[in-house]
């Protein structure tokens, strides 16, 4: 009897878990709780009055702040280290990815 009791208290556990990852997976994500992943996920290079750059951020607007940023125009030689050729350039799982980025495509690169 108490082998019984503990198989099903085992799988009412294993349910409860198994209903409460895939209802938080689909519930939506706020704007900044996505920015906050892709910013924790991903390197966005930068450079002091790039006007690309500024389209960038007034994506993310006031979220930008969650970007993981490296400005190029004071971090030289980490920029130069990374072999950045223009701005903005992102660096996500080592790969790098040249110019304005959607949010969409950012999400999917960094499965944010």
């Amino acid at each position: 009897m108490k082998k019984a009791s503990l198989i099903t208290i085992t799988i009412i556990i294993a349910v409860i878990i198994l209903a409460y990852f895939l209802i938080n997976k689909n519930n939506p994500k706020t704007p900044e709780d996505v920015v906050k992943c892709i910013g924790e996920n991903s390197e966005l290079y930068v450079q002091l009055g790039c006007h690309a750059c500024q389209i960038q951020e007034d994506m993310f607007r006031e979220n930008y702040q969650y970007i993981n940023k490296i400005d190029c125009f004071y971090e030289r030689d980490k920029c130069a280290e990374e072999e950045i050729e223009a701005t903005p350039t992102w660096i996500i799982n080592g790969q790098k990815y040249k110019g304005v980025q959607s949010i969409e495509k950012l999400k999917e690169l960094t499965g944010c």
